[in-house]
């Protein structure tokens, strides 16, 4: 029994490995600086911002173009999808809720662990537009009181825009860390992109003209 236990494990531990994927890595040029997108033809293993760019202030509704600096050709097709979600996310952020999200292949989606449910919550509840704090991001996750390990969560989520941990808050208001500190500037403006552009779409939805009836 304990041989055959030893065999499963080995067998799963085989299947979850993601060591030996054959990664490529492509990058888009955004208004929040380059991001670097690295993924197999499984699916998506990281998504990386540019700690250093500061970007524009954002203070008034726009939406924006990105220009992808690598040949769609040597992309994968998962590298070639999120390119296009993350497109669609500068601009028009709203219409991402009802994309496909990128597939993802990196190891903290492989195990059901406490980071992965945490990771998968957020993903699933926390919409465009939407903020959630850590405490209510531990009480999905099934223990109210494991608040530092969904901060842990949190600096461990590979793919950041995807997965909206920049939607993550204090419950007294405050943002937050973004990027363990880091990326502060980026999280500030991302929340920004998302409450301006939010905004304009529930105004616009209000004052568009009643057609006649035929």
């Amino acid at each position: 029994m304990a041989n055959m236990a030893a065999r499963l494990h080995q067998k799963i531990a085989k299947k979850n490995n993601t060591s030996d994927c054959k990664q490529m890595t492509a990058a888009l040029q955004s208004p929040i600086g380059t991001i670097q997108v690295s993924g197999c033809e499984e699916g998506i293993h990281s998504v990386q911002l540019q700690e250093s760019f500061v970007p524009e202030d954002r203070t008034r509704v726009a939406s924006f173009t990105c220009e992808v600096c690598e040949s769609q050709e040597e992309m994968t097709e998962p590298v070639k999808y999120c390119m296009t979600w993350l497109q669609a996310y500068f601009s028009e952020p709203w219409t991402t809720d009802e994309l496909p999200r990128p597939v993802f292949h990196h190891p903290v989606f492989q195990q059901a662990t406490f980071t992965c449910t945490v990771l998968m919550n957020l993903l699933s509840d926390v919409k465009f537009g939407e903020m959630a704090s850590y405490k209510q991001l531990a009480t999905l996750a099934g223990n109210s009181k494991a608040v530092r390990a969904v901060g842990g969560a949190m600096r461990k989520n590979p793919v950041p825009i995807l997965v909206p941990c920049h939607r993550v808050i204090c419950s007294n208001g405050q943002i937050g860390n973004y990027m363990g500190g880091r990326g502060n500037h980026l999280k500030q403006w991302l929340l920004t992109h998302e409450k301006l552009l939010k905004e304009s779409r529930k105004t616009s939805r209000r004052l568009r003209p009643m057609l006649p009836h035929s």
